[in-house]
Formats: structure tokens, C-alpha cells, sequence
């Protein structure tokens, strides 16, 4: 019975000794628990600030870098705005050359034609008149009559022709032949 009394006071000494480390290991497990809720609430604050201060560094870079690519690409488009407006300028130029090359009347080429078409048709008028004007004082009233019909007929085209000009106008005339034709048909005064 010794032997069994010395046993259990062993097992109890072991078991007390087996329940005191199970008891320092749960209380070192609580404190452990219990630290790291006070660690952690200081570390997550920490984290939340350097997180915070991060962001804001990377939103300034980000807002630099975009005004620099704000002023590339204005700079860009103003140079691209310039290279059209020269690349347009000389294919005006070349086209207008081109034409000219080829005898296409220009735009105040053509004005100055209809202006002397215009001339033109203010001295035809004239001289009819003074045909008309000449022609009536020697006719004889029976020839009058019919001379006035003629008269008539001859303003009538008068107007057509001033109508008709502007179609003329698109084949060349030269001058010296125009002038020449006019001397022929004018009476001398």
C-alpha cells in the first residue's frame, strides 16, 4: 500500500504539476491575446496612417504628371493646328499656280471681263442710238416706217446680247481685235 500511496502522491504532483503549466499556459495565452489586441489597435492606427500619407504622395504625382501631359498635349495641338493650316496654304497655292498654268480665268479675272462687257454694252447702246438718230432725219416717211421697224430690231438684240455677253465671256477676246471690230462698225462721228 506504499508503494500505491507513494504512487498517487507521485500522480498527484504530477497532475498537479501538469495542471499548473496547463494553467501558465492558458494564462500566457491570454496575455498574449490580450497584448496584441492593445499591439494591434496601435499597428492597425499605424498602418491606417502611413496608408493614408501614401495615397496622398501618389495623388500629387499623379496630378503632376497629368498637368505636364495637359501642356504636351495642348503643345501637340498647336503645333499640329500650325503644320494644317501651312500644308493648306500651299495647296491653295499650288492649285491656283495650276490653274493659271493651264489658262483658267482667276475670280477678278473674270470681274474685269464682266465689267467690260458692261462697257461694252453701254457704248453698243450709244452708237444704236445714234445710228437710229442719223438714220431717221433723211429717211422719207414711207421709208421711215420701215427703217423704224429695222430700228427696233436693231435695239431689241441690244439686250440679248448684254445677256448673252457673260456665256461670251468665257472664251478669251483679245482687245486689239475687239477695238478694231468696234472702229468698223462705228460711223465716223
Amino acid at each position: 500500500m506504499v508503494k500505491k500511496l507513494k504512487e498517487l502522491t507521485q500522480d498527484k504532483e504530477l497532475a498537479s504539476a501538469v495542471r499548473s503549466s496547463a494553467q501558465q499556459i492558458w494564462q500566457a495565452g491570454l496575455g498574449a491575446f490580450a497584448k496584441a489586441q492593445e499591439e494591434g489597435g496601435r499597428v492597425f492606427s499605424k498602418l491606417v496612417k502611413e496608408g493614408t500619407q501614401f495615397q496622398q504622395r501618389a495623388e500629387d504625382k499623379v496630378a503632376d504628371v497629368g498637368d505636364s501631359v495637359s501642356k504636351l498635349a495642348d503643345g501637340v495641338g498647336k503645333q499640329a493646328s500650325g503644320s494644317w493650316d501651312k500644308l493648306e496654304q500651299v495647296f491653295e497655292e499650288r492649285v491656283a499656280r495650276a490653274l493659271a498654268t493651264i489658262g483658267v480665268p482667276m475670280q477678278n479675272d473674270i470681274a474685269a471681263l464682266h465689267a467690260k462687257i458692261d462697257a461694252l454694252s453701254v457704248q453698243v447702246a450709244a452708237l444704236s442710238a445714234q445710228a437710229a438718230v442719223k438714220a431717221a432725219p433723211k429717211a422719207t416717211p414711207k421709208t421711215a416706217a420701215k427703217v423704224a421697224p429695222k430700228a427696233a430690231v436693231a435695239k431689241a438684240p441690244a439686250k440679248p446680247a448684254a445677256r448673252a455677253a457673260p456665256r461670251a465671256a468665257a472664251k478669251p477676246a483679245s482687245k486689239p481685235a475687239a477695238r478694231a471690230a468696234a472702229k468698223k462698225k462705228a460711223p465716223p462721228a
